[in-house]
């Protein structure tokens, strides 16, 4: 049997390797510009408060200063890049993958990830009523973008549009698993808006507490009327307001024609170029939530009912009758 070589170095030669390494001088210090990590933002939002009218105007803004930027629907109704595609339907992931799956063929970028002027968007779609669960289909969406190469790519920013009023554990993903740096809440001046944001603090807040690290960033006021509730709702909760846009008839009429108003040069740029450096600038913070009662603060008694007093109903109520009295058959017992 051949002997096994000897691979032991001396004590001299690995103190003159040493010093050999020592003397290298080391590389000069990088002067390359540093490379900014992805930011995710989850956009939460009662359905039709105008989230996606909001993302698309806001991802079309954020393109133009310069970044790349990402679009993605979470949305059932698939409506989150209608806008940004002038009202033209985007080809689902979910839809996509079934049709693929049944023709034995993978599904590529090009099939789901559709661009214009910079913004690059996709929509995850979900089932048809009553054949299947919604949260279950995002699941799976985002299961196929981690297979396409989710966390390679290079862009600046990615933004999810989720349904706020929907509370099953796959809209609650980016909060739940950390997928998201910071949450940004759309809502208005009406209590539903309001309900669904502070459920959405509840969220965060509850995760937090399990070890989670998703903050709220802010609340976007949509179709603002005046009253005020939205903002006072932000300062209880301890979140900022990153824009208000104002219930303006030009805006309604050019969203529902879908035209893109956050452009540089509309009359409407400036506003949500202010929005976009609220957004690349806030910081996530730690809400506190508010209880019911507390929300139901914000709006005056005759709205929601605070003058009203619970009366217990009767059996007579119920049934129309009155309680009959019936003598229990068990045995009680004198005390000794």
């Amino acid at each position: 049997m051949n002997a096994a070589p000897n691979t032991t170095v001396s004590p001299l030669k690995f103190v003159a390797q040493l010093r050999s390494e020592a003397a290298m001088e080391p590389d000069p210090v990088s002067s390359a510009s540093v490379t900014k990590e992805t930011q995710i933002i989850a956009i939460y939002g009662k359905g039709g408060i105008g989230k996606s009218f909001t993302l698309a105007n806001l991802s079309y803004m954020m393109a133009q200063q310069g970044k790349k930027v990402l679009l993605i629907g979470c949305d059932p109704k698939s409506d989150t890049t209608s806008l940004l595609f002038g009202g033209r339907a985007c080809p689902t992931i979910i839809e996509t993958s079934s049709r693929k799956k049944l023709a034995g063929e993978a599904v590529a970028i090009g099939d789901v990830c559709f661009k214009r002027d910079g913004v690059y968007a996709m929509e995850l779609g979900g089932p048809e009523v009553g054949r299947g669960c919604g949260g279950r289909g995002i699941i799976h969406g985002f299961e196929l973008l981690e297979k396409l190469g989710f966390h390679d790519w290079g862009f600046d920013d990615v933004l999810l549009d989720f349904l706020g009023d929907v509370v099953c554990g796959g809209f609650g993903l980016p909060i739940a698993r950390d997928m998201c740096q910071k949450v940004i809440v759309v809502a208005s001046n009406d209590l539903q808006s309001l309900y669904v944001a502070n459920n959405v603090c509840s969220a965060v807040e509850y995760f937090r507490k399990l070890g989670g690290n998703v903050g709220v960033a802010g609340m976007v006021i949509n179709r603002d009327d005046g009253t005020g509730e939205a903002a006072a709702f932000a300062t209880q909760v301890g979140i900022p307001v990153l824009s208000t846009i104002p219930a303006n008839e030009d805006i309604r009429r050019k969203s529902a024609s879908y035209e893109i108003i956050g452009r540089p040069d509309s009359a409407w740029g400036p506003m949500f170029a202010e929005l976009a450096g609220n957004v690349g600038a806030s910081l996530p913070v730690r809400p506190k939530p508010m209880t019911q009662d507390q929300l139901l603060g914000l709006f005056s008694a005759a709205s929601v009912g605070r003058d009203v007093v619970l009366e217990p109903a009767t059996q007579f109520d119920m049934c129309g009758k009155q309680d009959v009295v019936k003598e229990s058959l068990e045995v009680v017992y004198d005390e000794v």
